[in-house]
Parts: structure tokens; C-alpha cells; sequence
């Protein structure tokens, strides 16, 4: 059977998505393919500069492509609600929270939290959440959150989420790939237990070339490690245009179902899309709950109709 493509995403006429960090790397692959499927795309991006820049690059490479920026930073809870207040479609059906850091010296964000769990999780926690009535009334909407198989580095500290007890980089970053998981499965739990056929899926594109590699040592000046990042893609790494297939299967591909997780075949790392290994602990009721609970808490965000409370 031959390996799934992005020429065989079906087509996205009279479908809007939002793509999260999609100015560059895979978000910019995702928008473009689901732009050229006839999709009208959000490019979700906290640079005005870097993200109009990319919507007319998407347009020399797709005319006639239907693509808007849309100003998003996901460590400012402040700008996570004021896009969502400001979105003015009426529709959603594919929300791609894709967007990302990796492996940064301790940095906190605008609301204090540590940057890779309040980037990568909490601020696609608050997004989702605030866009999910929209993403309800549409008929196989889809919520896909980008993860890593990196998230095999650690399990969450539930009582340390921000790493204030101690910082190791990597750590903090496999936790916040491990808590987008965590999040999938819960928030898929719930979508099930309420009857809506919105399906919450997760995907990782392997070992794809981006700048998220290089930008951690670039931040500290630390030119060696720059250097064996760039090299790493070079060598090993597939391009951001086979890692972004991962990610257009969970988000387009028929019969995708709660809670998968697709990534790369070959050993994880690159290769065409199917399923992917998880760790166990990211399939856990009890952690997907208490994560869940502590995230409402830390952005006062709350999934209605899924849970009580208003946003």
C-alpha cells in the first residue's frame, strides 16, 4: 500500500482552519497544504512582521490560496484571548495547535509560567478552549495538537509544572510534549462522553529540520551547539514538508479516531504516517484529570460545555 501523502488530503472546500506557529517549519507546510486543498486558513503567528511575510509567500506558491494572519503569542494568555475574541468566522473546523519551543534556557512567559510548559501547553490549553464552541458546531471538526517523541523523556511533576524545584532544559521540554498528549487524551475522553464527533488527535512529525533545534543555543549564544543542531538536520533529518505529513493525516485523513497519535513509521524518526509508540503514562484518566484540572486553574480557562464555569 502506498504511503499517505499530502496530495491525498481530501478536499477542504468551505472548511476553515487555524494553524498555530504557522509562519515557518511544519505549521507553514500544514497551512500551505490546506490551503491548496481549498481550506481558508488562519495563520496564527506572534511576529505581525514574520506571519504577513509568510501569507504572501503561501500566496506565490498557492494563488488564488485563501490565507489571512491572525496575531497569536502563546506564552501571553492576554493575546490567546484576544484572538480568539476576535476571531469573526462563524465556522471552525480544524484547529492545528502546532506552535513551539524546545530546549530553552529558563525563561518565564507574560503570565509567569515556565516557557515550554506554558508555550507548548498552556496556551493551546487556553486557545482550545476558548475556540472549542465553534469547533462543536461544525460537523468533523478536528482539534490536532502537535507532540514529540521526545515527550518518552519525562512524565509531568503535577505538583512541580513549572519547574520552579529544579530546570533541566530537555526534561522540561519532554514534559510539555508529554502534557500535549496528556491533554489529547483527556480532552478526547471528554468530546466522546458528551457525543460530539469533534476528534482530538495528536501527531509528532519524527526528526524534521526546523529552526526549533537551533533556537534554544542561538538564545545563549552558544555557537557550538548551534552548529551541531544545523548539522543534525542536515544529515538526519527529513524535511519539514515529510514531517508536516504526520500532522495533514490526523487533521484530514478519513477515519482518524480519538486520541490516535500518528507519526512517522520509520522507527518514529521519518518515513510515511501511521501510528505511533506513547508512552503509557499519557494514556492515564487520572493524569489526563489532575493536568486538565490544574491547567483550568493556571489559565481560568474552562471547556464549555465540557466542564462547569465560564471562560
Amino acid at each position: 500500500m502506498a504511503a499517505w501523502t499530502a496530495s491525498d488530503i481530501p478536499d477542504q472546500s468551505g472548511r476553515t482552519a487555524v494553524v498555530t506557529g504557522a509562519n515557518s517549519g511544519l505549521g507553514y507546510v500544514t497551512a500551505r497544504e490546506l490551503a491548496r486543498r481549498g481550506a481558508r486558513v488562519i495563520l496564527a503567528c506572534r511576529s505581525e512582521e514574520r506571519g504577513s511575510a509568510a501569507v504572501a509567500r503561501m500566496l506565490t506558491e498557492v494563488p488564488g490560496a485563501h490565507v489571512e494572519f491572525g496575531r497569536l503569542d502563546l506564552g501571553d494568555l492576554a493575546s490567546v484571548r484576544a484572538f480568539a475574541a476576535a476571531y469573526e468566522e462563524t465556522r471552525l473546523d480544524l484547529l492545528i495547535n502546532n506552535a513551539g519551543v524546545m530546549a530553552l534556557p529558563f525563561r518565564r512567559t507574560v503570565d509567569g509560567f515556565e516557557t515550554q510548559f506554558g508555550v507548548n501547553h498552556l496556551g493551546h490549553f487556553a486557545l482550545t478552549g476558548l475556540l472549542l464552541p465553534r469547533l462543536l458546531e461544525r460537523p468533523g471538526s478536528r482539534i490536532v495538537t502537535v507532540s514529540s517523541g521526545l515527550h518518552a523523556l519525562g512524565n509531568i511533576d503535577i505538583h512541580d509544572l513549572n519547574s520552579e524545584r529544579s530546570y533541566r532544559r530537555w526534561l522540561a521540554y519532554g514534559r510539555s510534549k508529554t502534557a500535549n498528549l496528556l491533554f489529547t487524551h483527556e480532552l478526547a475522553r471528554r468530546l466522546v462522553a458528551s457525543g460530539s464527533d469533534t476528534v482530538a488527535a495528536a501527531a509528532h512529525p519524527g526528526y524534521a529540520s526546523t529552526n526549533l533545534q537551533s533556537a534554544g543555543p542561538r538564545m545563549e549564544g552558544r555557537r557550538a551547539a548551534e552548529r551541531v543542531a544545523a548539522l543534525g538536520n542536515r544529515i538526519f533529518a527529513q524535511s519539514a514538508e515529510a514531517g508536516a505529513v504526520p500532522i495533514l493525516y490526523a487533521a484530514t485523513a478519513p477515519g482518524v479516531r480519538p486520541d490516535w497519535f500518528t507519526g512517522p513509521r520509520g522507527l518514529g524518526f521519518r518515513g510515511g504516517a501511521g501510528p505511533s509508540w506513547r508512552a503509557a503514562w499519557t494514556r492515564s484518566d487520572v493524569g489526563g484529570e489532575r493536568l486538565w484540572a490544574a491547567s483550568e486553574g493556571l489559565t481560568g480557562v474552562r471547556f464549555l460545555p465540557l466542564s462547569g464555569g465560564a471562560p
